[in-house]
């Protein structure tokens, strides 16, 4: 990295990440990275986002109202400028790390979380790391989101917090900040525990195939953190699917 750009190693979908980004610029969102092509190592540049990131144990800046609100419409932006992009580019369903989802509405981040998500203090303001993306549905986007937001996590998860009360309540105040139907909000639980099986079932293909990255996950034990947190969506998936159907107020 120097003062104004990242660079990062590329993989066979940065190609295609790199056309949908400037694709966005072309639509007027300017809060992702500007693709800036190659450097003579082969790696992908991009522009510098401005702002901070927060991994877990979160911050109360990201744990506030305001971040996820600001992050809910930020979501929201976003999928609504990549719409054309699926009619306007007759590929737009290749080239991506990820096989697409049906149907395909928008092109999700597929990993919209507060560490990939640029805050100024609690005010989002870009989104990085496009390395997923591909198209699909906004539910499928928003499910991640809200269990990264909510969090619905396991109590015995060190990075969760809240009551399950008051993680419905915040991922509720996300999906009515964004604008999503209550009518397709009812597949939220269930698209939350198909979203987890995936991380699981990448995480572990990932290490098998030498990725440090996902080796080192695996000896942490972030697998089973995660399928914790899946029985915890399963077991309150009642409760979950009613409060989000709702709009119930977050204080």
């Amino acid at each position: 990295m120097d003062e104004d750009r990242i660079y990062r190693a590329s993989g066979n979908w940065t190609m295609q990440v790199h056309k949908f980004l400037r694709f966005l610029r072309e639509q007027g969102f300017d809060q992702a990275p500007e693709p800036l092509g190659f450097d003579t190592q082969g790696r992908e540049i991009v522009s510098f986002v401005r702002g901070n990131t927060y991994d877990y144990p979160l911050s109360q800046y990201a744990k506030s109202k305001a971040a996820l609100i600001s992050a809910a419409l930020l979501l929201r932006k976003f999928h609504d400028a990549s719409q054309k992009f699926l009619t306007e580019n007759k590929s737009s369903d290749q080239g991506w790390m990820f096989t697409s989802r049906s149907p395909q509405e928008v092109i999700c981040h597929n990993d919209f979380a507060p560490y990939n998500i640029c805050f100024d203090e609690e005010q989002a303001i870009g989104i990085i790391d496009f390395d997923t993306a591909c198209p699909g549905p906004r539910a499928w986007d928003i499910a991640y989101a809200i269990y990264r937001f909510a969090p619905f996590m396991d109590p015995k998860n060190i990075d969760g917090f809240g009551t399950l009360a008051e993680q419905i309540a915040r991922a509720s105040l996300f999906c009515q900040t964004y604008g999503l139907p209550e009518t397709d909000r009812i597949t939220l639980a269930e698209l939350m525990i198909e979203r987890l099986q995936v991380l699981i079932s990448f995480m572990i293909h990932s290490a098998q195939q030498g990725n440090e990255k996902y080796i080192q996950c695996m000896q942490n034990n972030h697998h089973l953190l995660y399928s914790s947190d899946i029985n915890y969506i399963k077991i309150h998936k009642d409760l979950i699917d009613e409060g989000l159907t709702k709009n119930i107020g977050y204080k």
